[in-house]
């Protein structure tokens, strides 16, 4: 009799879904933050699983900045850590007092990366999420723009 091959879900196949991870972070209950990059902008989501399926609670994108202040020859640094710390306020503005976990999906794990300056924001918002201050990115490298104070005073 032939061996037979175990194959793959689909997602985990294209690289999209680890689904150890996600089955973990979904027993845990809690909502989700949800840090997704693309080429040009950070998308930060929380979401919620309800009988299996995710629903979005809100969203903010670093695009969403340009509203608030952030000038527009300056929007190549759009994926900047000071860029993804004010999306990252933002969206803990909309949902402050609620507790959430990190889902940062394949992303790896790095110490001062723009994940940890989403979550930072998040916090700074007022929303509580576990995390290590030792991998959040230092003040300086998040506020490094000149004209930072002025979109964080547009996004509070």
């Amino acid at each position: 009799m032939k061996k037979q091959n175990k194959i793959d879900k689909r997602r985990r196949r294209e690289g999209k879904t680890n689904y150890t991870k996600r089955l973990i972070l979904l027993k845990g209950g809690l909502p989700r933050l949800v840090v997704r990059k693309s080429s040009r902008y950070v998308v930060l989501q929380i979401v919620e699983s309800v009988h299996a399926q995710d629903k979005i609670v809100g969203m903010v994108s670093t695009k969403d900045l340009l509203k608030k202040g952030w000038p527009v020859e300056k929007a190549g640094s759009l994926k900047s850590l000071g860029a993804v710390y004010l999306a990252g306020l933002m969206l803990g503005k909309k949902y402050e007092g609620k507790k959430v976990i990190l889902d940062s999906g394949l992303i790896p794990n790095t110490k001062g990366s723009r994940v940890y300056a989403a979550v930072k924001g998040v916090a700074d918002a007022g929303v509580d999420i576990p995390y290590d201050e030792k991998v959040i990115p230092e003040k300086e490298r998040i506020e490094n723009f000149e004209f930072f104070n002025k979109v964080r005073e547009g996004v509070e």
